[in-house]
């Protein structure tokens, strides 16, 4: 994998393991000639990745949209900054960009990223791994949910996999990748008939 998406808060959160994370990732980038391409932002999670990238002269491509290119969110120091028009767009891009996506804690738009780039493989769109690294059991409730929704029959259990979880940066970056993408099939099959 060349370039690979994070997806991430724009805010630290109050536990100091999950900064840590965002630290240890963007140094696996650098280790391994991965370019980072993310939101665009100089603060929260976003930040300490591109940050930790940068400070080591590693690739980092920013894609922010117009309304949220504010002085106090743009990372300045990122040399390839794309803005475009919205959220949708946004998401448009960083897929066309990359290999890979990887989701570390974060808020409603971490959240939404995260199940747009799952719903994507589900419907043979792309053929990217989704990796969640799950620090510290942070997506603990999430992942339970995603169990729910196999038992209650509204995910099939091959796309129930589409998502690799891990805790370490290593394991997820193992899982990913190995990741070997569904086939595909000519009709999209429902859950229960």
């Amino acid at each position: 994998m060349k370039k690979i998406v994070v997806f991430c808060g724009s805010s630290l959160g109050f536990n100091p393991i999950y900064k840590e994370a965002a630290i240890a990732l963007g140094n696996y980038f650098v280790n391994n000639n991965i370019g980072l391409v993310y939101g665009g932002g100089k603060i929260g999670m976003m930040g300490v990745v591109a940050d930790t990238i940068l400070a080591k002269k590693g690739e980092v491509i920013g894609v922010i949209p117009k309304l949220l290119e504010k002085e106090e969110v743009v990372h300045a120091d990122v040399e390839e900054m794309i803005v475009c028009k919205n959220m949708s767009e946004r998401k448009v891009i960083m897929s066309k960009l990359i290999d890979g996506y990887i989701t570390l804690p974060g808020g409603f738009g971490t959240l939404d990223e995260l199940f747009e780039a799952l719903t994507l493989n589900q419907l043979h769109i792309e053929k990217k791994p989704v990796g969640l690294l799950n620090i510290k059991g942070f997506f603990d409730a999430t992942l339970q949910q995603l169990d729910r929704m196999v038992v209650d029959g509204y995910l099939k259990p091959e796309n129930r996999k589409l998502l690799l979880v891990a805790e370490s940066v290593e394991e997820l970056m193992q899982k990913m990748n190995n990741y070997d993408p569904p086939r595909v099939s000519h009709v999209i099959n429902k859950v229960v008939s």
